[in-house]
């Protein structure tokens, strides 16, 4: 998904806008994520760019998409641009030093 997405659209509650944009996001990566897996393949994970515009967009992590739309939307912005890119995931093991963290948290 590449898309620039409005914020404020005459006529309509701009609330509504975002909360309706950020249910298309999640429903964009809930259908990536059911499609079937290719061979040696644990997850779908995604690359994601967020910004402004096209140009400005820089990479970032798709759990702080929602918080990025947020601030934006605080900003003033008209619009912002997303570019979701699901890519294939591959689970690797853990050491035995993050485990220990993990386990004290």
């Amino acid at each position: 998904m590449k898309k620039t997405f409005k914020i404020n659209i005459e006529g309509k509650n701009r609330d509504r806008v975002l909360e309706a944009t950020k249910h298309e996001i999640r429903q964009y990566m809930k259908r990536e994520r059911n499609k079937a897996l290719p061979e040696g393949v644990d997850f779908w994970d995604f690359d994601c760019r967020f910004g402004r515009s096209q140009d400005s967009a820089e990479a970032v992590h798709v759990a702080n998409i929602t918080a990025l739309i947020d601030a934006a939307a605080r900003d003033g912005a008209e619009a912002f641009y997303l570019e979701l890119l699901a890519k294939p995931g591959v689970r690797s093991a853990r050491t035995p030093v993050e485990q220990a963290d993990s386990n004290h948290e």
